[in-house]
């Protein structure tokens, strides 16, 4: 009787396990399949629907979802579903843009900071901290206001802004390699700070990098679509999904819930995805840490 007890709590130990096991392996499938059907549609549907995504239909606005336009039409009887997916296209780039940018910057700053240290790493530890001060969004409409709206100006913006925790983990890491043997191994058969941080440190810390630049790219497209909600991103004109949901404040004040609804999902959908597979993978990488969604 007293070692049915253990046999059970193995048991339930195993099942629970395995349940999670399950669970973790159909988030990842079905983010991956998210991420999938976003990149199809960003590539595939532009080609193959022979529309005009400004054509201005007046006699079609602000239809609702129908067979001949799922997602309805906006207040200048364009195509939703269209606009949503070229608006997909402009914030995927946008982010993804900014998040390779962000890393390689971050990456760079932190494996100096972390390689040479001293007062180098102080110095640029202590800048770190003071642009980490400023908030995001403000430092952001900061650097667009520099410059004429558009594509670039964002990517720029929401680099600057994001490069500060990639620079923060690198040199965590950096600082933690530089205590391992084959590190002193190096320096002690005479190789320089520059060779054993080519050499050692920086394909050691990639995958900490890769991993923050994959995760940032969700972060950035937030970043792009509040800027360009506030009309200081991309120019109105341009469908991307923060000045869709910006031109349907209206509708949606009159009753029409379909141009607001659409392209936040668009936003959120792709987000989800991507941040869930970023997650299975720091879970891969680090299997002590349990994955945090992080936005």
């Amino acid at each position: 009787m007293t070692c049915d007890v253990p046999a059970s709590r193995e048991t339930a130990w195993r099942s629970h396990g395995t349940r999670r096991r399950s669970t973790r392996a159909l988030r990842v499938r079905g983010s991956a399949l998210l991420v999938a059907a976003t990149v199809l549609a960003v590539l595939v549907v532009p080609p193959l629907v022979r529309l005009d995504e400004q054509a201005v239909d007046l006699a079609a606005k602000l239809l609702p979802p129908s067979w001949s336009h799922p997602f309805g039409t906006d207040d200048l009887g364009r195509d939703l579903l269209l606009r949503c997916v070229y608006g997909l296209r402009v914030s995927l780039l946008v982010g993804v843009a900014a998040a390779l940018t962000a890393t390689v910057v971050g990456t760079a700053v932190g494996a100096t900071a972390g390689a040479l240290g001293g007062w180098v790493d102080r110095g640029i530890m202590r800048l770190v901290d003071t642009v980490s001060s400023v908030p995001h969004l403000l430092l952001g409409i900061f650097v667009v206001a520099m410059f004429r709206p558009g594509v670039w100006p964002v990517i720029a913006s929401v680099a600057l802004t994001h490069w500060l925790s990639t620079a923060r983990i690198v040199r965590a890491q950096v600082l933690s390699l530089r205590a391992r043997p084959y590190v002193d191994a190096a320096v002690s058969g005479g190789a320089s700070r520059w060779r054993v941080t080519v050499r050692h440190l920086l394909p050691a810390v990639l995958p900490q990098a890769a991993l923050a630049a994959v995760l940032m790219v969700p972060h950035a497209m937030w970043h792009e679509s509040a800027l360009s909600f506030l009309g200081l991103g991309l120019p109105t004109h341009t469908a991307s999904l923060g000045t869709l949901i910006q031109g349907a404040r209206g509708s949606l004040l009159a009753g029409q819930w379909w141009p607001t609804l659409f392209p936040g999902l668009f936003i959120i959908v792709p987000t989800l995805a991507i941040a869930g597979l970023a997650g299975a993978w720091r879970e891969r990488i680090n299997p002590r840490r349990r994955s945090e969604l992080t936005l």
